[in-house]
């Protein structure tokens, strides 16, 4: 009688592989992004009480919090009081995993010339991951945490230093100093134009939080990638403004989140560096 031999099993390729892996990965931070966005706001604890439902209260199992799988699973509904969970936690979720094979697949350039290359991803992933709480944040409340901002901005100077030195002392303090100057200039220039702005019109234009945001973004991306972030932000901000006038759902002098636009900013470039975007702007002033 003969035996059938099931066929050897094809591996996965590496190529495939290690996105799917990293975006895993990535989906979890995203569950734990939703819980920073949703606690503080409300200054409550990020550890403590551990996952529950935000509508009655009862502690989730290991396996209701499984990114974007629970939610799908349990249809969308809490398992223990069966009222509806928002579809922003698995979309959130799905968002960081991307944002996380976007940091593995791109070119980031703002850290020197030769950065290793195994710190330099680990580097992209915190700053995508730390990013997006405050873009959830600013689109609830209007409002950037100085925390998240304050502490974003020296860990972007930690990771200069540590990217930037091995690749020689006077890269390394280059490399610092340019970063630290761009945090300044980014503080300044936007409290400055803020102040300018409320002068001319009577009112407010941008927040103090933007102004500390763009800080941050200067000690992760130096001087020209903050200008590139920033123009990416003006523009994308200025789109989404107009097209929400000529819809009628933004009303005139009704204020709406910046700091989204200039984390989109902050993340594109470091994802596609400084190169392509120059590139980018030279095509566009040519043609």
């Amino acid at each position: 009688m003969a035996v059938l031999v099931p066929p050897p099993l094809t591996p996965v390729p590496p190529a495939i592989l290690i996105p799917v892996l990293v975006a895993g990965l990535g989906a979890c931070i995203g569950s734990f992004v939703n819980v920073v966005a949703w606690r503080l706001p409300r200054q409550e604890s990020l550890v403590l009480p551990g996952s529950h439902c935000p509508r009655c209260g009862t502690p989730l199992a290991w396996f209701e919090n499984l990114p974007i799988i629970a939610w799908l699973a349990l249809r969308g509904r809490c398992r223990h009081c069966h009222q509806p969970v928002s579809p922003r936690y698995p979309l959130v979720e799905l968002l960081c995993a991307g944002l996380w094979v976007a940091v593995l697949l791109g070119h980031p350039d703002a850290m020197g010339a030769n950065p290793a290359s195994l710190p330099l991803l680990l580097a992209g992933w915190l700053l995508v991951s730390w990013l997006l709480p405050l873009v959830l944040i600013d689109l609830d409340s209007l409002w950037l945490p100085e925390p998240l901002c304050r502490y974003g901005l020296l860990l972007g100077l930690v990771v200069t230093a540590l990217l930037g030195l091995p690749q020689g002392a006077a890269m390394g303090k280059a490399l610092l100093l340019s970063h630290s100057l761009a945090a300044a200039a980014g503080l300044l220039g936007f409290e400055a134009l803020s102040a300018l702005a409320e002068k001319l019109m009577g009112r407010p234009a941008l927040g103090l939080g933007d102004a500390k945001l763009a800080a941050l973004m200067g000690a992760w991306l130096g001087p020209m990638g903050l200008l590139l972030a920033v123009a990416l932000a003006v523009f994308a901000g200025a789109l989404i403004g107009a097209v929400g006038r000529l819809s009628g759902r933004l009303q005139r002098h009704q204020p709406f989140a910046f700091g989204p636009f200039l984390a989109v900013g902050a993340a594109s470039v470091w994802v596609l560096g400084e190169r392509f975007w120059i590139a980018v702007a030279g095509f566009s002033a040519g043609a």
